[in-house]
């Protein structure tokens, strides 16, 4: 039986949010799945996928989860931490489940932006999962923090962040509010005429 736990190496090179991240070709996706009870929560599973035969981890997450039958009267709520961000298929998936399944919460955490080379389709895929509900943001140090001593076989050591992390992340989550921001405008726009009365 494998480990549910990330061996260290792997997290560190998947998840170092690089601004070129040469070579990492994989995905990776860390998750935690809670019901909502009125005030609580309760955790009912946790763990760590990759891409698979070609299929993007994305899309096995969500045939994962679809398997589990949720009972349609109960909220619940899901976390993702991935390597990349998805892509515009993937995205597109994301958003249509999510529109299927309105009792559920999925807020994504990235440690990198993914652009492919022939398609600027991913901003567009992005702004559609934000429309959809999901909540997207890039990874800080907190996240990566808490992912070392949840989803990675830490062997008690406490997380060292490496050189350039703060700067990365800052970086990247302006490039994501820069994407976004047609959609943060759009929502001030509505909320203006509202006050105004038009």
């Amino acid at each position: 039986s494998r480990s549910i736990l990330m061996q260290r190496r792997l997290f560190l090179y998947n998840f170092r949010n690089l601004r070129k991240a040469k070579g990492r070709r994989e995905t990776y996706l860390c998750y935690v799945v809670k019901r909502r009870d009125s005030a609580t929560s309760c955790s009912l599973d946790f763990g760590y996928l990759r891409n698979q035969m070609g299929c993007h981890v994305e899309v096995l997450f969500l045939r994962y989860i679809a398997a589990w039958d949720l009972d349609p009267g109960r909220c619940y709520r899901i976390t993702w931490f991935t390597s990349w961000s998805p892509c515009y298929d993937c995205a597109q998936h994301i958003a249509n489940f999510l529109r299927s399944y309105p009792n559920l919460t999925l807020r994504i955490f990235m440690a990198r932006l993914y652009f492919c080379e022939d398609r600027k389709a991913e901003p567009e895929g992005l702004r559609r999962l934000h429309k959809a509900g999901a909540q997207i943001a890039i990874m800080t140090f907190k996240d990566y923090f808490y992912c070392w001593n949840t989803f990675v076989e830490n062997r008690e050591q406490a997380f060292k962040g490496w050189e350039g992390l703060h700067e990365n992340s800052v970086h990247l989550a302006r490039k994501l509010r820069r994407i976004l921001l047609p959609l943060y405008e759009v929502d001030d726009l509505r909320d203006a005429f509202k006050i105004l009365g038009l």
